[in-house]
């Protein structure tokens, strides 16, 4: 089925393996952005020419040293470095400028080293595949460079601009925070959307809020655990056609996994099989507080070409009458 038809969204599979489905992108083998096509001049112009802008909701988490970060698989942690000082400027020339002119121009500079899926960011299809075959058929002997995948990566994705939908799942069990280690389910989408009076609609960023954010940036975060399980986002991407789906939590989906013997199987279903991006470590409590259930919905992806995420800043605009 391709996005311009009605009903469930389901594209063809490329390989079947125990359950596990890569699928054929419906917009052709060049295709690296999967269900982003779906943002056209014409969705865009739609959603931008709806904006209230009484507000500007930030979307993000600071990046600071010491902030909760996955670091277990030995992913470097956020890390800064001042690389010039004003008083080291004078003393070691390091900028080819004399000393006596950085007496008078004072210079201060620094550096960051991070992984790609730190703070708030956006997953892109390279991420996770099934069997060593990843979205649009993509294998790391064909497509992985010694720097990073030749295809895939955050610089061909546009500017992620379209209409925006908040889940208060967390509001919708009458809880602050989700237990830990609770899973999604649809019933939970379809209760948190009929709560609100908001209906889901084809290419929506869907966000759904667990309420972990009352946790940060306390370490604590990171031991949540609750998440999107499989069947609430196999609901959201083939039933609602979400473009893209987002969440507060670092994993985005429950941890431990709902079933054994498989390591981050939502991922690997948004990407091999959905072709759907992912968006991790959003700061929801100010849309949540204000009941902002629905809005543009703006982020931009660093261009970082062969990467498997990007940071990014979103931001959340009113929308409607």
């Amino acid at each position: 089925m391709t996005p311009a038809e009605g009903g469930r969204t389901a594209f063809e599979p490329l390989l079947e393996r125990d359950g596990l489905v890569v699928s054929a992108s419906p917009w052709g083998p060049g295709d690296e952005i999967g269900r982003l096509n779906w943002i056209t001049p014409e969705s865009t112009g739609a959603v931008l020419s709806q904006l209230r802008g009484e507000r500007v909701y930030d979307l993000s988490v600071d990046y600071f040293v010491g902030m909760p970060a996955f670091t277990v698989s030995g992913d470097p942690p956020y890390q800064s470095f001042v690389t010039h000082t004003p008083q080291a400027s004078v003393l070691d020339g390091m900028t080819g400028t004399p000393g006596p002119v950085h007496e008078r121009y004072s210079l201060s500079a620094d550096a960051i080293l991070m992984n790609t899926h730190c703070g708030t960011h956006i997953d892109t299809l390279t991420h996770m595949g099934h069997c060593g075959t990843y979205w649009n058929g993509w294998t790391a002997e064909e497509q992985l460079g010694g720097r990073g995948w030749m295809v895939g990566g955050a610089s061909a994705y546009p500017p992620v601009i379209a209409r925006g939908v908040l889940l208060d799942v967390a509001a919708l069990h009458d809880v602050a925070c989700l237990p830990d280690g609770y899973a999604i389910t649809a019933a939970d989408v379809r209760g948190a959307a009929e709560r609100q009076g908001v209906r889901l609609q084809r290419a929506d960023v869907v966000l759904l809020r667990t309420g972990v954010m009352e946790r940060w940036p306390q370490q604590s975060y990171l031991e949540s655990g609750a998440g999107v399980g499989l069947e609430a986002a196999r609901l959201l991407c083939e039933e609602h056609g979400a473009m893209v789906l987002g969440t507060d939590t670092i994993a985005f989906e429950v941890i431990p996994h709902e079933e054994p013997e498989t390591f981050l199987p939502v991922h690997g279903y948004m990407f091999a099989t959905a072709g759907a991006q992912i968006i991790e470590v959003l700061w929801l409590e100010e849309l949540a507080a204000q009941e902002c259930w629905e809005f543009a919905f703006l982020g931009m992806p660093l261009r970082l070409r062969g990467s498997t995420g990007s940071p990014m800043r979103p931001v959340a605009i009113p929308i409607g009458g």
